[in-house]
């Protein structure tokens, strides 16, 4: 499952997700939509993911999480609030989606995204970074949260 980057499970999630709307009504007797917090959730999570893009740019270090190694552990920016700002903004975006079109399936996408990388990809890379950067890594562990 590693191989897959959460991304590509998100998409599969919602595609899921949105084949499940299609098939059935879903009809809870609550509108489940609401377009401005699924904007601002898309938006924030959209800001999250591009800032850390970024600054992996900017350090010149690997932004693929199954790479042999990374060149930099980078610990500033949104990387000072949360380890893994990438992952909360894709959890965010799925969020936004599931608002802004209010379907009850929809709803299972960000538990699920958030449930593959917290306990899939990030123990993976977690190791990764801990073997590759050792101490400082584990420092870094004690001062910032795994999601916030």
């Amino acid at each position: 499952m590693v191989k897959l980057p959460p991304p590509v499970w998100a998409i599969l999630y919602l595609i899921a997700a949105a084949a499940a709307s299609s098939l059935h009504a879903w009809k809870t007797g609550i509108d489940l939509t609401f377009v401005p917090a699924g904007v601002l959730a898309i938006s924030m999570g959209v800001a999250t993911m591009a800032w850390a893009l970024l600054l992996f740019w900017r350090e010149g270090t690997e932004i693929n999480p199954t790479s042999a190694q990374n060149k930099k552990l980078v610990a500033r920016g949104p990387f000072r609030l949360t380890r893994n700002p990438m992952y909360l903004g894709l959890t965010l975006v799925s969020l936004g989606i599931a608002f802004c079109v209010g379907s009850f399936p929809m709803f299972a996408v960000p538990p699920l995204v958030f449930a593959t990388a917290n306990f899939i990809h990030i123990p993976f890379e977690e190791e990764k970074m801990r073997r590759q950067f050792g101490a400082a890594y584990d420092e870094y562990v004690r001062r910032v949260p795994r999601w916030l």
